[in-house]
């Protein structure tokens, strides 16, 4: 009893995703479709995403990537480069899939360079990064990829109603890098290149290979939209398998439970006559104030899943829906991932985790949210 009462005290958002399904269950009781309403592909492509990036990690992959910001010796500099890395990247490869790969290499240099005070305002930026950074492509975030489908812009079009919110966010992460290091902006930071990076053996290049091949299937999974996808998690599951079968057990389990509960939640919820009804009468006109309340309480990705049906505003909807990450943990998934990765390392830090985070988060919001709105009333 002991250990489990251990285990949901570092888990939160376990058993808060698990209760919020079970609620559920009490405003709509589960039928024959509950499992047909569950976003599948989201799921398999996390669990795909996991369990590469954790072969990413056992060979070592991201060797050139420490030995190039090893080279950083102000740690400002780092930061920034960590940050917008999440940023640029987060419009390709996603909000989730960016994290996943920046937040851990961020915990490793800053613990290699004895700076470990600064990793949980660095990966709070760098949470903001994901969110701000990725709203910018059709393809940067899952809800902008089903807006994308369902409104029929064009991909030039898309951008240039995303491009003054993204930029606007870039440049007040750079104003909030500077804040962090405002006593001391020269500060340095020393990293041992050899120490972290590490050396690639011979004997495992076939499975850095391997894990690299895999890993541009997936981004094919993402970018082409295609159908194909749960071909993608066999070829995955059974390239893994051969490669290093020891993986499966490293897989956060956790976190895909997490995201499994909130679709269940989601889609209980929507099932609902009474739910729909309401919904349809209150939200048009109001996209974007429901689309970041409603996000708080069952993320932004089934937010804008549930409040699409009763939407007259494609920008107050995906505004809403790409600002609603900096309300709360809960706000978006990508959030969650982040605080999965932190926790792992440090089991004892949920907490200080989530003050930081909502800290720094509300600030950003609070600059950002009138901006949003206006421009959604504008387009």
């Amino acid at each position: 009893m002991k250990k489990i009462l251990t285990f949901l005290k570092n888990e939160p958002m376990l058993w808060l995703s698990v209760l919020a399904a079970l609620l559920s269950f009490l405003i709509t009781p589960p039928g024959k479709d509950i499992f047909s309403r569950i976003d599948w592909h989201t799921l398999g492509t996390l669990f795909m995403m996991l369990i590469v990036l954790e072969g990413f990690k056992q060979e070592n992959i991201f060797r050139p990537i420490i030995r190039l910001t090893s080279k950083f010796s102000s740690i400002a500099v780092l930061s920034l480069f960590l940050i917008f890395g999440v940023f640029f990247s987060s419009m390709f490869v996603t909000n989730d899939v960016s994290l996943i790969i920046f937040v851990p290499l961020t915990i490793l240099l800053f613990r290699a360079g004895d700076k470990e005070k600064y990793i949980l305002p660095v990966i709070s930026m760098e949470n903001i990064a994901a969110i701000r950074g990725s709203m910018l492509m059709p393809f940067g975030s899952p809800q902008n990829l089903f807006l994308f489908e369902q409104s029929g812009l064009s991909a030039t079009s898309f951008i240039q109603y995303m491009a003054p919110l993204s930029l606007l966010s870039g440049i007040l992460l750079i104003g909030f890098v500077a804040f962090l290091y405002r006593r001391n902006i020269q500060e340095t930071i020393v990293i041992q290149s050899k120490e972290v990076a590490g050396v690639w053996e011979k004997k495992y290049l076939p499975r850095r290979i391997g894990y690299l091949v895999l890993f541009c299937i997936i981004l094919w999974t993402i970018v082409s939209r295609t159908k194909l996808w749960p071909f993608a998690i066999i070829v995955v599951v059974i390239t893994v398998a051969i490669l290093n079968v020891k993986l499966f057990i490293k897989v956060d389990y956790v976190l895909l439970v997490t995201f499994l509960c909130f679709f269940i939640f989601s889609s209980s919820i929507t099932s609902n006559p009474t739910v729909s009804a309401f919904l349809e009468k209150s939200v048009n006109g109001r996209e974007y104030w429901w689309t970041i309340l409603l996000s708080q309480v069952i993320s932004n990705v089934p937010a804008t899943i549930v409040l699409y049906p009763f939407s007259h505003s494609f920008t107050g909807l995906i505004y809403g829906a790409d600002t609603a990450g900096l309300v709360s943990l809960i706000g978006s998934l990508a959030s969650v991932i982040n605080y999965r990765i932190y926790v792992r390392e440090y089991p004892k830090n949920g907490r200080k985790f989530i003050l930081v985070f909502t800290l720094i988060s509300w600030i950003f919001f609070a600059i950002v949210v009138m901006p949003g709105y206006f421009l959604a009333q504008f387009w």
